[in-house]
């Protein structure tokens, strides 16, 4: 059972910037995929980036060219800088990993990230 666990999330103005991470407690090095939901408040949990163990990346259209994203397989952690911030960016930010057919495995718990205008 691999552990997730968020950091770096905050408030923060438009046009501001955040970096998230989530650190493993074992290898990702196993894990096809990693990557980022968010919940907004009424909303529900959408996708905003992910990426493959070899690398390839899917972005969500909202964030496209704001947020990259990133893996360090050696340090066991992802990342995803969040870049010109909007106030629609404010939700509760989930790290998730290693999908299959049913949708990510494992969860952490989530970090709030709030944008005020």
């Amino acid at each position: 059972q691999v552990q997730l666990v968020e950091s770096g999330g905050g408030l923060v103005q438009a046009g501001g910037s955040l970096r998230l991470s989530c650190a493993a407690s074992e290898s990702i090095f196993s894990l096809n995929y990693m990557g980022w939901f968010r919940q907004a408040p009424g909303k529900e949990r959408e996708l905003v980036a992910r990426i493959s163990i070899s690398g390839s990346k899917y972005y969500a259209d909202s964030v496209k060219g704001r947020f990259p994203i990133s893996r360090d397989n050696a340090k066991r952690t992802m990342y995803l800088q969040m870049d010109s911030l909007k106030p629609e960016d404010t939700a509760v930010y989930y790290c998730a990993a290693g999908w299959n057919v049913n949708g990510p495995r494992y969860w952490g718990q989530g970090t709030q990230v709030t944008v005020s205008s």
